[in-house]
Parts: structure tokens; sequence; C-alpha cells
């Protein structure tokens, strides 16, 4: 279930901090983040392309209330949901890399399949 992890985070800086993860994720398709955070992007992110699916006005308005840039959602609606659409979810994959040097906090690299 999405959101149940709070991230350290008052719950409107978390929402901000997730729209934009994942609208960079589906700008550029990876990120590097911790893993907890990865995990939370990835429900979302998975969630903003399904709905992508079914390319009307309604999906359409969903997905531009999340996602904070409309050239973004373009490129979501006109590209990378017709990759996935004979794919039933598990549209990112998350990679562990290390601890991070200055606090070793696990990272990892998330990133859309292709």
């Amino acid at each position: 279930m999405p959101g149940t992890r709070k991230l350290g985070r008052t719950s409107d800086h978390r929402k901000a901090m997730l729209r934009a993860m994942v609208t960079y994720l589906l700008e550029n398709g990876k990120i590097e983040t911790t893993v907890t955070r990865a995990k939370e992007v990835r429900s979302m992110a998975e969630k903003m392309i399904t709905t992508a699916k079914t390319n009307d006005l309604h999906s359409k308005r969903q997905v531009l209330a999340y996602v904070t840039k409309e050239d973004v959602v373009k490129k979501l609606f006109d590209e990378i949901a017709p990759k996935y659409a004979d794919r039933n979810g598990g549209y990112t994959r998350i990679v562990k890399i290390g601890p991070r040097r200055g606090d070793a906090a696990e990272m990892a690299v998330i990133s859309l399949v292709d």
C-alpha cells in the first residue's frame, strides 16, 4: 500500500517530494536515491503509468493532478504508456548500489524497465 512510509517528513513535504521524484523519474528514466524513497516512488510511478494506459480525458486529468510538468504528462501518454500496453505492472526496477559516503544510507537506482 503506497504512502505507509513517513520518510522523516511532514505529510505536505513528503507528498511534494514524491511528486517531484515521480516527475523526474518519468522525465529522465532513472533516479539515484535511498532504497526506502525508491520503494515509495516505485508505487506512485507505477500507478501513474497504469492510469496513463487508459488514455482518456479523465486519466489525463488525474495524472496532471499529480505530475508537476505538463510536458512530462505528454511524454507519459505518448511514449511511456504505449510501450507498456501489453505489460501488467512491473514498469520499474530498483537496483541497490551500496551505502552513501556521508551517512551510510543504503542507496539504489530506480529506473523504468525497457
